[in-house]
């Protein structure tokens, strides 16, 4: 128990609040129908707008769990919208400093929803994104990887919110730092294999191809060693498209010609890491693509 909440505790308007909370969440135990989690989350919702005073919420763990409870994907998205509710009225109360330390709490729910939400659910969730994780700026570190493996299904080819969600992207990379946010995206790439098309996506599409690969460096982080970790579980991806993408990625930035020049590389690489990449790309070979094919060659052969 976080020590100010142990001080709470002594007063006895916080203790009733938490007892109003806690007969509040009592209603879920017996919700058997997706109605009956629609009651009891305005039920909730009312009992947590019964005290503004307290910004330390009591009872948070079996808040957050009931949310995402109620978040799960086999649930419509009635409930869906009724619990993101509920999230905003909670971020409203609690403020910058509680949501940031307790952002582990809130994000099992929220982040993996955005990648099975319905459409009219995931506006909205982008919007509570927006409004009140945005402004964490640095506090987001911790659950960055999170948070972008979250996003990244936005960027879903002919998605409503595709450009909303690219646009939020980049205000992320931006309050982080460019370069911790793509070390971020390069660690997803190669812990979570279904984001990497839209990752892959993501980079190619904010290469500027009038500038050197070495002006935009930061775009592959500051872990050099995940990097061809994440580009060589790429190029071995079954997803032709992801294949394609990472073949772009990689004769943009590490034109074969430059791989032996430290002067022209964009990050520095060792003999073993320029081998892992080339032995990755090869394989596409077997795909017998000529899309694939045309990027390869034009790597070994320095027409990029």
């Amino acid at each position: 128990m976080d020590p100010e909440e142990q001080e709470l505790l002594n007063d006895y308007r916080y203790r009733s609040y938490s007892s109003v909370i806690e007969k509040a969440l009592r209603n879920f135990e017996s919700s058997s129908e997706w109605a009956d989690l629609i009651s009891s989350l305005g039920k909730l919702n009312k009992a947590l707008q019964s005290n503004l005073r307290y910004s330390l919420l009591p009872r948070r763990l079996l808040i957050s769990k009931r949310l995402a409870q109620c978040l799960h994907p086999a649930l419509p998205s009635g409930v869906h919208l009724k619990a993101l509710e509920t999230y905003e009225i909670i971020f409203k109360i609690v403020g910058t400093k509680w949501l940031a330390k307790d952002l582990f709490l809130y994000s099992c729910g929220l982040f993996p929803l955005l990648a099975h939400a319905a459409v009219s659910v995931r506006p909205v969730l982008l919007t509570l994104y927006e409004k009140y994780f945005l402004p964490l700026q640095k506090l987001l570190l911790p659950s960055l990887q999170a948070f972008i493996v979250g996003l990244l299904p936005g960027l879903e080819e002919g998605s409503e919110i595709s450009d909303r969600t690219d646009a939020l992207l980049l205000r992320l990379s931006l309050v982080v730092g460019k370069e911790v946010f793509y070390t971020a995206l390069w660690g997803s790439v190669l812990a979570s294999p279904s984001i990497r098309l839209p990752a892959s996506v993501f980079v190619v599409g904010h290469i500027n191809r009038d500038a050197p690969g070495r002006e935009q460096k930061y775009m592959l982080g500051t872990n050099h060693q995940l990097t061809v970790k994440s580009l060589r579980a790429s190029l071995l991806d079954s997803n032709v498209l992801v294949q394609r993408n990472n073949l772009e990625i990689v004769l943009f930035f590490f034109p074969f010609y430059t791989c032996l020049d430290s002067n022209e590389r964009a990050i520095p690489l060792l003999r073993s890491d320029i081998v892992r990449i080339l032995s990755a790309a090869t394989q596409t070979l077997l795909r017998r693509d000529m899309s694939l094919n045309r990027r390869l060659y034009a790597w070994l052969l320095g027409f990029g």
